[in-house]
């Protein structure tokens, strides 16, 4: 006797839409500014400079990841 497995349906798959090209590229720039800080805090010699930069970085990232997230249609909360 055959065995008969169902595979689901393309019907079955979440129906998000992609992102934009904008989200995209806003994301990455995030990500590289987070992986820069975290370059930086993570030096054997962490200076005041180190620390500073650092700072920079982590902010810049989260402006990024909110305009990436505004792009995307998200909505925020004012804290």
């Amino acid at each position: 006797m055959t065995t008969v497995t169902h595979l689901a349906s393309h019907r079955a798959a979440h129906a998000t839409p992609p992102a934009s090209l904008e989200t995209i590229q806003l994301h990455a720039q995030a990500h590289n500014a987070l992986s820069t800080a975290l370059y930086y805090l993570g030096q054997p010699d962490c200076t005041q400079q180190h620390l500073q930069t650092a700072t920079a970085r982590a902010v810049r990232a989260a402006t990024l990841l909110k305009r990436a997230s505004q792009a995307a249609g998200v909505q925020h909360r004012q804290a």
